[in-house]
């Protein structure tokens, strides 16, 4: 899954070293959909984990994603400076599109197109299939995906849809985020096997290009199939991803440059 990767400043850095360390170095871990949490934290709402199976109605989904920390208006459109350990610069440009797409689980998907370039040519262009439950938290629900080299396409290796070859659903933001939640982001086995938790909520400041923001949400995302990878993003209300950064030591990081509020031109 590739998701905006926003740069950060130094001071955001040392915030989040000590978030992190507050945390005791990771989240507290909350169980699948009607079992007992692990976490012990009342609070914490349950998602799947790893390989957890849910089991979702697609009656209870819509393609009008409406969540505060990441709104998924038709039309909206963010574009990132990455930034990577060597230097090498390139752009990710996400855009809400008005297509639908039907996953194979049976609910009906947003798509949303997301086009990474270097010097103007693309290096992957994806479109990621998103739908928000009635309670407010959106969920992934698989991409297809098309590899690009000297601005060719040349395969589609990371493709999943959740109800295929065992792919499974997971979760991208939840309703009401709380410290301590932890949660699938996607699962296909040996492949796409991403984890994320919520670190805190409303308590970081930063600032990208686009702008000064406080009051920011920001989570961690592990994986199993990469488990040195460390990423830390950053989310605000009305905005979306604003930024992150990989802590893993390869020194990848990106930064929201543009945002275009569809709202805005109604």
């Amino acid at each position: 899954m590739r998701h905006p990767h926003p740069k950060s400043t130094g001071v955001l850095i040392a915030v989040a070293s000590i978030a992190l360390a507050g945390c005791g170095g990771s989240a507290e871990v909350s169980a699948g959909p009607g079992s007992a949490e692990r976490s012990g934290d009342s609070r914490a709402h349950a998602f799947p984990l790893g390989d957890e199976p849910v089991q979702l109605d697609p009656a209870d989904f819509s393609t009008d994603i409406d969540n505060p920390y990441w709104p998924m208006r038709v039309g909206n459109r963010w574009v990132y400076e990455e930034t990577d350990a060597t230097g090498n610069r390139g752009q990710v440009v996400v855009e809400v599109t008005d297509r639908t797409k039907k996953i194979a689980n049976g609910i009906t998907a947003r798509v949303v197109r997301d086009t990474a370039t270097e010097d103007g040519v693309p290096v992957e262009i994806t479109d990621d299939w998103y739908a928000q439950d009635s309670t407010g938290t959106i969920w992934y629900l698989g991409e297809y995906v098309t590899n690009y080299e000297d601005g060719k396409p040349v395969d589609h290796d990371g493709s999943f849809e959740a109800g295929v070859d065992g792919a499974l659903p997971g979760v991208i933001m939840p309703a009401q985020p709380r410290p301590g939640m932890s949660y699938r982001q996607e699962y296909y086995k040996g492949e796409a096997e991403d984890n994320g938790a919520i670190i805190t909520v409303d308590q970081e400041q930063v600032e990208v290009p686009f702008g000064f923001f406080k009051n920011v949400l920001m989570t961690r995302d592990l994986s199993a199939t990469e488990p040195k990878v460390q990423e830390l993003k950053f989310y605000v209300k009305g905005v979306g991803p604003l930024l992150s950064m990989h802590t893993d030591g390869d020194g990848e990081r990106a930064e929201l440059v543009e945002f275009t509020d569809a709202t805005a031109r109604d």
